[in-house]
């Protein structure tokens, strides 16, 4: 028998009702039969939970800002909307969803590489703030709004000269695709007054899914000071500066959870001792998969049971398709479990090793490795947990033809 592979730590907030997992006191299984699997299932109550305990923890003038990207789900994203300060998006097809979800424009900011004129012309007339990427994407957004006779609400993405350590994806220091070098940002904001655009400031992100609250507090120090040299440079005060994120969730085997509390209280000093130019500032935060990743979970019926050279595999119909970044698929160097149980048999011990595998022909189509589960039959239910985040706009759904996955918000 191969080694045992651990699965992740399973997040505090669920339900186990007669020995069932249970989201928002209705059993998986229920679940299942009335809406089909595979599915995504999304909790309001642990969406408000999260967002409540973050309040909580961070100083009260910060504003709190959700990355849509992380979940587009029209139900979440409408109810998102209620929750944070404002919307961040990063293409016009997100512009367009979070509008139609009732987004107030003048909440959205859209950032991202490579936007497209008429994304460019879409945020303009609709009067959202765009982060720009670079000199020519500003030369682009104040000819549009020449041309349109408008007056471009523009902030300057930087691409600071640090990064966010230990974070999972790096979105700063040394040569990136995002944002401007630290030494073209003030040129370009003088560009943007000269041409009587609206400059609303500076949005800087350093890296995502950290766990480690000192180094987010490190990173958060590094920025405001970034903002207030690049704001001298200037010459102007900036409405607005976004601090990024960074907050990661536990996924893998010994992560724990980001210290919020310690994050907060030590960005509280910081917010109260500002550089002059900076104390009429309005700061945000900038977070996705924090927000939403552990109110998500994916359920997926067992639909065969077999067993293959001493190894026991249970076939789920679902895989990932719809759970890239579960199946090790999504950026990850080293696959290591995601959260994960039988969901109809979530009382009972584990006694034995198997491999849960989706419905594609494929080998990369592996939702847990190894991992010790109890003995679960075909019409069992898994569950994968922390599926708010990335998980279906962020899969191949039409990969082999098999589709999307139903999803559903409940209470």
């Amino acid at each position: 028998m191969s080694k045992v592979k651990p699965t992740g730590p399973i997040p505090a907030g669920y339900e186990s009702l007669d020995g069932e997992l249970a989201i928002s006191s209705v059993k998986t299984s229920a679940l299942v039969a009335e809406h089909g699997s595979p599915l995504f299932v999304y909790s309001k109550s642990l969406l408000d939970l999260r967002m409540k305990s973050l309040r909580s923890a961070m100083p009260a003038s910060l504003h709190i800002h959700y990355a849509m990207k992380a979940n587009p789900y029209a139900p979440v994203l409408s109810h998102m909307i209620g929750l944070a300060d404002g919307i961040d998006i990063a293409s016009g097809g997100e512009l367009a969803l979070a509008l139609k979800a009732g987004a107030k424009a003048e909440k959205i900011s859209f950032a991202g590489p490579g936007k497209r004129d008429d994304e460019l012309r879409a945020a303009i007339e609709a009067g959202v703030t765009i982060n720009i990427e670079s000199p020519s994407e500003c030369d682009r957004a104040l000819a549009i709004g020449a041309e349109a006779g408008l007056e471009p609400r523009l902030a300057i993405r930087v691409n600071p000269d640090f990064d966010l350590k230990g974070s999972g994806m790096k979105m700063g220091g040394g040569a990136k695709p995002f944002g401007m070098d630290v030494e073209l940002v003030a040129p370009t904001v003088h560009e943007i007054l000269k041409a009587g655009a609206h400059w609303r400031g500076l949005h800087i992100f350093a890296g995502s899914q950290a766990l480690k609250a000192e180094a987010i507090i490190e990173t958060q120090a590094q920025t405001i000071s970034l903002a207030a040299r690049l704001s001298e440079e200037i010459g102007h005060r900036p409405e607005h500066v976004n601090l990024g994120g960074g907050f990661g969730i536990p996924y893998f085997p010994g992560d724990e959870p980001v210290d919020v509390e310690h994050i907060g209280d030590a960005l509280r000093k910081q917010l109260t001792n500002l550089p002059d130019i900076l104390t009429k500032t309005q700061f945000a935060l900038e977070l996705g998969r924090y927000l939403v990743g552990e109110a998500g979970f994916y359920l997926t019926r067992i639909v065969d049971r077999k067993e293959s050279q001493g190894e026991i595999f249970l076939v789920t119909d679902g895989g990932l398709h719809h759970q890239l970044a579960a199946s090790g698929n999504f950026g990850t160097v080293i696959r290591r479990n995601y959260p994960a149980a039988i969901a109809t048999r979530f009382d009972q011990p584990s006694d034995e090793v198997v491999s849960i595998v989706g419905c594609l022909c494929t080998p990369l189509d592996l939702l847990s490795d190894r991992s010790e589960m109890p003995m679960a039959q075909v019409g069992d239910v898994v569950v994968i947990f922390c599926a708010g985040a990335y998980g279906a706009t962020a899969s191949p759904a039409n990969f082999l033809g098999q589709g999307p996955a139903k999803e559903i918000l409940v209470s």
